[in-house]
């Protein structure tokens, strides 16, 4: 089984990420969006050009717009194979049973991945390398359409991962939607803070609020499909807040909930969906000019260590800069020995 051609509906982050991936891969690819500057601006950057008799329909928009498409695309590609790649999964099964699409040619999908900016203009062929890529197939599905469509997910680079829908939105709603409403609210409340705090806004503030920058009608319409789930989320939530409420009057009780917080975190899997890994973190102090980053990595690469994370801590006019890569122990005390023989200005490795 071989994928040569595929036709995405809805030029957005994600479909016109799927369409860059494939293209790296050869394979062809038409684009449609609505929009017609949407898909100019798509096509262009994916090479897009018209297929026929496309081996797989990607439903690349958001799951309430499903009923708009699905009717002509399969009158269009009786033969084809047909996903979705929304954020929900119960409510597109609703859609493909209401309409002519037979439930044996449609797989659904949820990529797990996204950036906090949208559009084609924010694609990245990348997108889903070393990703999870959820799929929740019903009991209908023809087993050779499911290959075709995990064929994509692996030529992209993510891992599939098969989950029932009702799991899969009880599972997002806790480990995506959530994160996304907290970060929001945490953001409002910026809106009435004094412009001088603001200022003392440290890296904390910026890595919690990120996402919060998402599209809005997006992020609507995904937390209205999923709303159930996510009202019960939400309560524990509040339970959880009510007992920090309680708590601030007591030491002892606030370390208690936060480093309850520090056990749920360390439950987050490691890269691929493998588990938690505790790295060892190698500190080097570099001098603010061009290449140092490069040079470094270049070392990494030719001792064969693999560098998990790294952060940066650089003021403005400062004349050096902290980077700490993040590796596994062994690999971060060979890299501290190699650069330090080489001259590099590393300092002792820590947990």
């Amino acid at each position: 089984m071989s994928l040569e051609r595929v036709r995405i509906v809805g030029a957005g982050l994600i479909g016109t990420s799927i369409a860059l991936g494939l293209r790296a891969k050869g394979v062809a690819v038409d684009l449609l969006d609505s929009d017609e500057h949407t898909q100019s601006l798509a096509r262009d950057l994916a090479q897009s050009a018209s297929v026929t008799s496309p081996q797989l329909v990607v439903f690349a928009l958001p799951t309430h717009s499903l009923p708009l498409v699905i009717d002509r695309e399969y009158v269009l590609n009786p033969n084809s194979t047909f996903m979705d790649v929304g954020s929900v999964k119960v409510e597109p099964l609703v859609h493909i049973k209401n309409s002519q699409l037979p439930l044996s040619q449609f797989v659904p999908t949820h990529p797990m991945a996204g950036r906090e900016i949208g559009g084609a203009q924010s694609a990245r062929g990348d997108l889903f390398l070393t990703r999870s890529w959820i799929l929740t197939p019903t009991a209908e599905c023809d087993p050779a359409r499911l290959e075709r469509v995990c064929e994509l997910i692996t030529l992209l680079g993510a891992t599939a991962i098969t989950l029932d829908a009702s799991e899969h939105d009880r599972a997002v709603a806790v480990t995506s939607h959530l994160p996304q409403i907290i970060s929001s609210l945490t953001a409002m409340s910026l809106e009435s803070a004094q412009e001088s705090w603001l200022e003392l806004a440290g890296q904390g503030l910026r890595d919690t609020t990120r996402i919060a920058a998402s599209d809005p009608q997006l992020w609507a319409q995904i937390i209205y499909s999923n709303r159930e789930e996510i009202s019960r989320v939400l309560d524990g939530v509040r339970v959880n807040v009510e007992r920090m409420m309680k708590a601030l009057d007591d030491p002892l009780a606030i370390e208690e909930l936060i480093a309850a917080g520090g056990k749920g975190r360390s439950r987050i899997p490691g890269k691929h969906g493998g588990s938690a890994r505790a790295y060892t973190f190698v500190p080097i102090v570099i001098d603010d000019k061009p290449g140092q980053l490069a040079a470094i990595f270049n070392e990494c690469a030719a001792i064969g260590v693999n560098v998990e994370d790294l952060s940066i801590e650089h003021s403005p006019g400062q004349l050096n800069a902290l980077i700490t890569l993040a590796l596994s122990e062994s690999d971060a005390v060979h890299l501290s020995q190699h650069l330090s023989s080489i001259g590099w200005n590393v300092h002792p490795v820590r947990k």
